[in-house]
């Protein structure tokens, strides 16, 4: 049978967290995150918060975001420089395989994202420096 879920219904469940910073934790997220469902090497997640997110990067596969609410700035590193894409509500972006990228957030975003796993961060300037 097939599992249903009702998006707005999990995000309703979330309390969206106020002033994420590159180095707030996972388990301070927590409560605004929560997983739609596992799939292939990863899973599908909504969340909502405000603030900045560490540099990320997914070595197993692309990234597919989407922005159901507010926007953000999402920044790419990519081997010329960094390249900063505004999302609105309504856009949505593949971030390709291995490329480190993070999120400026500052006056909140709620998404929903295909993440493939795992995920690595960093919080230095140039995590492709930071070996």
């Amino acid at each position: 049978m097939a599992d249903v879920k009702n998006v707005v219904d999990t995000l309703n469940g979330l309390t969206p967290f106020q002033g994420r910073r590159p180095d707030t934790s996972d388990a301070e997220m927590s409560s605004a995150f929560a997983t739609l469902f596992d799939y292939r090497d990863g899973a599908i997640f909504t969340g909502s918060y405000s603030g900045d997110s560490s540099w990320e990067r997914h070595t197993n596969g692309d990234e597919i975001v989407y922005v159901l609410d507010g926007a953000t700035r999402i920044i790419l590193l990519e081997q010329s420089g960094e390249e900063a894409v505004d999302l609105i509500k309504g856009s949505m972006i593949v971030v390709p395989q291995s490329i480190w990228h993070r999120f400026e957030s500052p006056d909140g975003v709620t998404v929903l994202s295909v993440t493939p796993q795992p995920t690595d961060h960093s919080q230095a300037d140039d995590p492709r420096d930071a070996g």
